[in-house]
């Protein structure tokens, strides 16, 4: 199965790098590898693989990350299914 994406450009994760202390907890748990460690503090480097599951910002020990987590996963995931299992049909949904 290919690599499933979320919906572009609507992703609310965000992320105060500044004050990242680089314990790389977010890369350990998130799902879709959307940060890497560059110089010691955590980066997004894939926004649009975000699935907004919440598991960064719930293990993230000095709290700078932020994300609505929410349906969006779930919505996001299925809209991907059904352009994979359906190609060229209207979505039924969403």
């Amino acid at each position: 199965m290919r690599k499933f994406r979320y919906l572009k450009q609507v992703v609310t994760l965000t992320l105060d790098a500044e004050h990242c202390i680089g314990c790389g907890c977010c890369l350990d748990v998130c799902p879709h590898a959307v940060f890497q460690i560059y110089e010691g503090r955590a980066a997004i480097v894939d926004i649009d693989a975000c699935m907004e599951c919440g598991a960064c910002a719930r293990n993230c020990p000095v709290s700078v990350i932020s994300v609505d987590a929410g349906v969006g996963c779930a919505s996001g995931l299925l809209v991907e299914w059904w352009r994979e299992k359906f190609p060229g049909k209207q979505q039924g949904c969403c």
